[in-house]
């Protein structure tokens, strides 16, 4: 009997290590990084005699461009093994209207049924069970408060403000602080941030399964773009 019992303590050794060891090679020797949060590029710095970027008047409704960026990115641990889920889209709709160095409203509409990232699986999962996109195919974003426009802002330079928005998500409509950082270059705005999703106040289930444990809460990221 010792060497049926030999064999069998090795290969629950064995097993052990491939639980553990498992997850560890796919997480970081095969599975792709995370993509980096969603942010503005590096501001265009000037040479000494050199004109700054140019921006027309500002007045009027802008619309949002096709290389827009929204998404979500949430903790997940698999095994023991932290790891980021991350899925996107750039089926964005919207526009922001300026007036008198305010920007008077912004809407946006996100086809949720287009979000998709590394793994299908996890696609699967937040198309049925944990966004039910069948039922709620849109989510929307709705500038609840005027923002005014500082001089430097409608000069080029990065401007950060903190305002609210009405978003819509799975059927649940809040309002919502947010924290934008926008800067309008070459005639283009864009405007960068992220709003935190608990996932029990929006009606989403544990995204949790088997093996893969996701913290109660993730992040919603866009990068919007709009032009004339």
């Amino acid at each position: 009997m010792k060497p049926l019992l030999r064999k069998i303590v090795a290969a629950l050794i064995v097993l052990a290590i491939l639980v553990v060891a498992g997850p560890w090679v796919y997480i970081n020797l095969i599975k792709d990084d995370a993509p980096d949060a969603l942010s503005l590029e590096p501001a265009v710095t000037t040479t000494a005699g050199e004109a700054p970027p140019t921006t027309s008047a500002t007045d009027g409704e802008w619309a949002v461009v096709a290389d827009s960026v929204v998404g979500y990115r949430v903790k997940e641990i698999l095994f023991g093994q932290d790891t980021e889920g991350v899925g996107r889209t750039s089926a964005v709709t919207g526009s922001l209207v300026i007036a008198n160095n305010e920007v008077t409203s912004a809407e946006l509409t996100v086809d949720m049924t287009t979000i998709k990232s590394d793994s299908s699986r996890r696609d699967r999962q937040v198309d049925n069970r944990i966004l039910d996109t069948a039922t709620y195919p849109t989510a929307t974003f709705a500038l609840k408060n005027p923002i005014a426009l500082t001089p430097e802002a409608l000069a080029g330079s990065d401007f950060t403000v903190t305002t609210t928005g009405t978003l819509k998500l799975r059927g649940v409509t809040k309002d919502v602080p947010v924290t934008l950082i926008a800067r309008l270059v070459n005639n283009v705005i864009e405007v960068n941030g992220s709003i935190e999703i608990v996932f029990a106040e929006w009606q989403i289930p544990d995204p949790s399964i088997s093996a893969i444990v996701v913290e109660d809460r993730g992040l919603l990221e866009f990068l919007i773009r709009f032009s004339r």
